[in-house]
């Protein structure tokens, strides 16, 4: 059976999802809905679903065991079955590159505390350290300052600005691209 990380922090169980949390994760996308939305792709129909999430789920393990993707919720310790948040480390290339590509959410009533600084230290180390990826970007929307702030505190450097980047929401939104770049890497 694949083994996958649970990432502990002094206040957050940071780990993939099982099964069992399809209620959480449909719940954590249901109440944040409005809130997410203006900062995230648009959504299948059958995206707010436990279907949807099983199968999900299901893939993400499959990507993970393929070194391909690492999708990480993020959970309080003092309720280990709420999903809180989430961070995603996609589009992993090994070979010359040795990457991948950081994206991020948190619930609304849950800004302002630090959580997300907090679990992305911790899962930073473990793709470094234990992935041994070189190096990890990160983009933003230039409007968003509190994601800007998140990752100029981890470290992250700015490397351009790229108009009509991603299509979130069902606009084209220019990015601010940013990277951080592992200083322990190791050959093989």
């Amino acid at each position: 059976m694949l083994q996958t990380p649970v990432l502990l922090t002094s206040r957050l169980i940071v780990r993939m999802l099982q099964q069992n949390d399809t209620t959480a994760i449909v719940n954590y996308y249901t109440e944040n809905r409005d809130f997410l939305e203006p900062f995230e792709p648009f959504r299948p129909k059958n995206f707010y679903t436990r279907d949807f999430w099983a199968q999900q789920i299901e893939k993400s393990l499959i990507e993970f065991g393929y070194d391909r993707s690492l999708r990480l919720f993020l959970f309080k310790k003092d309720d280990p079955k709420k999903v809180i948040g989430a961070v995603n480390f996609t589009n992993i290339t090994q070979g010359i590159s040795y990457s991948c590509s950081l994206g991020y959410s948190l619930a609304e009533n849950e800004q302002r505390n630090g959580y997300m600084s907090e679990a992305l230290e911790t899962a930073i180390r473990y793709v470094f350290n234990d992935l041994n990826m070189h190096r990890i970007t990160a983009n933003y929307m230039p409007h968003n300052r509190r994601s800007a702030g998140v990752l100029r505190r981890l470290g992250f450097t700015i490397e351009g600005y790229s108009r009509d980047y991603l299509l979130i929401n069902g606009k084209w939104e220019d990015h601010i691209r940013t990277s951080l770049i592992n200083p322990n890497w190791r050959v093989g």
